[in-house]
């Protein structure tokens, strides 16, 4: 099955949509309560299907995230066949805690879900980001509850009924705040395709608003806007932009400055502040336990955004230690973190053997290549020297093109060997894109004994003093 690409033309899909939204809504407007259930029904199977035959088709990716979309809807779509008059009939928001309520906020905590699994990939350089768009969207939904819902409940809404329509409140808001977020990130067709499904919700949530207030005619409106809800969802799925939609997106995660810490402390001063007035007016809806289980949802998202923190500042600080320790060039420890690695060595009790290398020949690579080349030459012996030396031999750069090499424990002979290896290994020409190039080192060698002790001082003296000995007897070979 083909499908429409992110090249392809877009104003198929809003044509499209513009066509099915005049058609539907002004045909469940005008219709029958017994048509306006009949065509509410096939609007939803007609949703589903574009979803089914997008996924089918492999338009959609990262799969996950739109399976649990369809679940939502296939909920939704149980309901509407189970109870078809529940919405025609202005049940929407009522509060009334029936099975058709319960299945309606089942369905949008699975688009909650979804929204959660599609932000995992296309906001993970800035989850933080989200985190706090959905506590923003969370602690408005408390403050939407308090001044709009509450106060138009009828007479017959139930406890259970009040905190389904208060999760349903959250839960819209709390996605709004994620989709707001993710959309003001986006760019090209993939803006558009999160723009359809914010329109979703805020029309999910329009619906759910008129039905509370209890408007008149509010079962056509609370249908109709339902309905192009639908409609909205699908073109979300079939746009050429649905794919990148939930494609990681190259958006660095911004400190969180005074500003943002600002409002995100407004809003979660919201709740709170609201139950003090209340309080202090002697209102009844003080003893409401509606506002402190909003409260209580926020938490989850704030022990989520401090392990992130927690998170950011343990790898902050993993990346400074080993900068601290480590050449940046090579990779291996460092000057400092040599010299800390040789005097625990020495505090032990096996001999202690400094291999000090100095490259042959390197000055001629920088000179004729450039200092680019000179620096994968050294890149290069650091790879081949911690190859050579093994797990337990710590490989260190003190600076330019010199190397040591730690040697803790072990015979003369070994150590023999060992020199004779490194400098095998470090006489293979390096390739480079202009052309291989051949160096070659001289090593000395320093050795702590139990019998003869010498501290680090007096170690790297000796090694410095039998390289620069070595030097006369070799000739550096340029490239």
């Amino acid at each position: 099955m083909r499908w429409p690409h992110a090249t392809a033309p877009a104003w198929i899909v809003h044509a499209g949509f513009l066509i099915c939204a005049l058609g539907a809504g002004g045909g469940f407007a005008l219709a029958a309560p017994g048509a306006r259930a009949a065509i509410y029904t096939l609007v939803v199977m007609v949703s589903i299907a574009l979803f089914g035959m997008a996924l089918l088709a492999g338009h959609l990716t990262h799969r996950r995230p739109w399976l649990v979309a369809i679940g939502g809807l296939l909920l939704l779509l149980a309901g509407q066949l189970l109870w078809p008059y529940w919405i025609v009939g202005g049940h929407l928001g009522r509060a009334e805690g029936r099975p058709a309520d319960l299945l309606l906020a089942a369905a949008h905590g699975l688009f909650l879900i979804g929204a959660a699994l599609a932000v995992r990939h296309r906001m993970s350089a800035d989850a933080g980001g989200i985190v706090d768009a959905a506590m923003v969207g969370v602690c408005a939904g408390g403050a939407l509850w308090i001044w709009v819902f509450q106060p138009h409940l009828p007479a017959g809404a139930t406890p259970v009924g009040q905190v389904q329509v208060l999760t349903d409140v959250l839960v819209l808001c709390a996605v709004t705040g994620c989709l707001l977020r993710m959309a003001g990130a986006a760019d090209g067709p993939a803006r558009t395709t999160l723009g359809y499904l914010l329109l979703t919700v805020v029309l999910t949530g329009t619906a759910l608003t008129v039905g509370a207030l209890g408007v008149p005619h509010r079962g056509a409106w609370s249908g109709t806007l339902m309905l192009l809800a639908f409609l909205t969802i699908a073109a979300g799925a079939v746009h050429p932009g649905a794919p990148a939609a939930v494609e990681p997106a190259s958006v660095a995660e911004r400190p969180a400055g005074r500003f943002r810490l600002g409002w995100l402390g407004v809003a979660l001063s919201v709740n709170p502040a609201i139950t003090a007035v209340q309080a202090l007016r002697g209102d009844a809806q003080a003893a409401s336990p509606q506002l402190p289980i909003a409260t209580l949802l926020v938490i989850p998202l704030v022990l989520i955004r401090f392990r992130q923190l927690s998170g950011q500042r343990e790898r902050a600080e993993r990346v400074l230690a080993y900068q601290a320790s480590h050449d940046e060039l090579t990779g291996l420890v460092n000057r400092r973190q040599m010299m800390a690695e040789i005097d625990s060595a020495l505090a032990g009790p096996h001999p202690v053997t400094v291999l000090l290398c100095d490259l042959d020949g390197f000055k001629p690579v920088n000179d004729r290549y450039g200092h680019a080349a000179g620096d994968e030459v050294l890149r290069t012996v650091a790879a081949r020297l911690t190859e050579v030396a093994g797990p337990d031999r710590p490989v260190g750069r003190l600076g330019g093109d010199e190397f040591v090499v730690l040697c803790q424990g072990g015979t003369e002979a070994q150590v023999a060997g060992l020199r004779e290896r490194v400098t095998g290994a470090l006489s293979v020409p390096i390739p480079l894109p202009a052309g291989p190039v051949s160096i070659g080192v001289t090593i000395g060698a320093a050795r702590s004994t139990p019998s003869a002790p010498l501290d680090r001082t007096a170690l790297i003296a000796q090694a410095d003093a039998a390289m620069y000995a070595g030097k006369p007897t070799r000739h550096p070979r340029a490239a």
